[in-house]
């Protein structure tokens, strides 16, 4: 019934003393605020093991910190396609030099993985290249197979 009215001068929000604890206009960050925040081009490290770069400070919130390794690949070979992602070939999260990231199929990603994949993050340095061939090969056999079917 009152959706979408505002309220009468002197009630709720409009109240004379509630006034006085609202957001003023033109004031910026205070409190802990103040020392919370991280200027744009500010690096951090993500849960994950990550280097993320703050790109903004406007909304949404979750697009403000983006992984260094992605801007890197980006600008070298453009936007990365739907359904692909970037893995790290040498095993080494930090190093966010494009040469060392590959992309490839989202597919591929459990077959790599190391529960029921094939450990390549684990795997020593000189198996790498032989685990990513065969995990591609068993990939394209089933994309093969799925297209036939």
């Amino acid at each position: 019934m009152n959706k979408g009215k505002t309220c009468p001068p002197g009630k709720g929000g409009r109240h004379p003393n509630a006034r006085k604890t609202q957001f003023v206009k033109g004031h910026g960050r205070s409190g802990i605020a103040v020392d919370l925040y991280k200027p744009i081009g500010t690096e951090r490290l993500s849960k994950d093991g990550y280097r993320e770069i703050k790109m903004h400070d406007g909304m949404p919130l979750q697009s403000r910190w983006r992984a260094v390794h992605l801007v890197e690949w980006e600008k070298l070979n453009g936007k990365i396609p739907k359904g692909f992602a970037l893995k790290c070939l040498d095993g080494d999260r930090l190093n966010t030099d494009p040469m060392n990231w590959e992309c490839v199929p989202r597919a591929l990603l459990p077959r790599l993985g190391g529960r029921f994949g094939r450990g390549y993050d684990a795997a020593p340095a000189e198996v790498k290249p032989t685990i990513m061939a065969i995990v591609k090969l068993e990939h394209s056999a089933r994309e093969k197979s799925k297209r036939a079917a």
